[in-house]
């Protein structure tokens, strides 16, 4: 311990503040074993007060507990599972948690109600790393979890947070196509109540003010037919339009369909760009043009994060970089 850095409290810290003994105090922090609702509650207290975190990796070794990780999703319904950008951070944590011994498991957290709380009382959970994340999942995160939680998006003081400079990515795809000639920009996004989706809004929002445009925008939700339709509207509203930039590829791929059956030729009447660089980006027709997503070292960063329980910054950002292909 450094020179004025401040002790971490132990058990014994918890117990003696609440006048009771290390074992009664260790089983109302694991949840096992019989203790009164009062004495829990006075054990809760004093773990609040003086800002106890349970050491993860000591609880493994005691319990038998630590065996997975669980990637947390926050979603409208539990068809956000479903997004190939979730299989892509399963895959990331479990490679990730390999060498520790841990697997990865997937979770559905209802965004009206994003509750952690069985997370917390399941010993067999090492972590958790959000995605999706809002500042009521945040705020959702119990005391005994704290430590053990990483989020893919926004962070708070308990929570660190690990994120794609999607905000510095998007503004890459709109100068290129701002300096490919364009000026009728119409922006599909994403769902609003997504606090991470808003920095693509903001950068695109900036670009169209700073050059006396109007803003062309259409709600999307990622999904490639929210893109198709979305594209379609555009298109009635705005028949001028000449780029359209998507939140993210799966939407911009459903406006490239959508404009080949309206007979718009890409990029030649409409250029159109996505974000994230997923496979089929290059493969499309014409082949996508977008901005970079590191997932698996973004999700992989988090997961390590929280298996190591090490110290580090509170907000760890990964750069973003343009991608020019045939479609823009």
């Amino acid at each position: 311990m450094t020179a004025g850095s401040v002790r971490q409290m132990r058990l014994e810290d918890v117990a003696k503040e609440a006048g009771v003994s290390r074992a009664t105090a260790s089983r109302v922090m694991s949840g096992s074993g019989p203790v009164s609702a009062a004495v829990r509650d006075r054990v809760r207290e004093a773990a609040r007060r003086l800002d106890y975190r349970p050491d993860p990796v000591a609880r493994a070794l005691v319990s038998g507990s630590g065996f997975r990780l669980v990637v947390a999703v926050v979603g409208t319904t539990a068809q956000v599972l479903e997004d190939p950008y979730v299989d892509r951070a399963v895959a990331a944590a479990a490679q990730a948690g390999a060498p520790y011994g841990v697997g990865a498991s997937l979770q559905w957290l209802p965004r009206q109600a994003p509750r952690l709380d069985r997370l917390a009382e399941d010993r067999s959970v090492r972590g958790v790393v959000l995605l999706n994340t809002t500042e009521a999942a945040l705020e959702a995160v119990p005391m005994s979890l704290r430590g053990r939680v990483a989020s893919i998006g926004i962070g708070s003081r308990w929570v660190p947070s690990f994120d794609v400079d999607n905000g510095g990515g998007a503004a890459a795809v709109l100068r290129h196509l701002y300096a490919t000639g364009r000026r009728r920009i119409a922006m599909v996004t994403g769902p609003q109540w997504m606090p991470c989706a808003w920095r693509s809004v903001e950068s695109y929002q900036g670009l169209m003010r700073s050059a006396g445009l109007p803003a062309r925008l259409v709600a999307g939700d990622f999904s490639a037919g929210t893109g198709h339709r979305a594209m379609r509207r555009v298109l009635r509203r705005w028949p001028d339009t000449d780029a359209v930039f998507a939140i993210n590829d799966a939407t911009a791929l459903g406006a490239l369909a959508a404009l080949r059956e309206e007979g718009r030729k890409v990029p030649d009447d409409v250029a159109v760009a996505g974000f994230d660089d997923i496979p089929f980006a290059a493969l499309s027709a014409p082949a996508l043009t977008t901005a970079s997503h590191p997932v698996s070292r973004i999700v992989g960063a988090a997961a390590t994060a929280v298996l190591n329980q090490a110290p580090g910054p509170p907000n760890v950002v990964f750069p973003s970089t343009l991608i020019r292909r045939q479609s823009a």
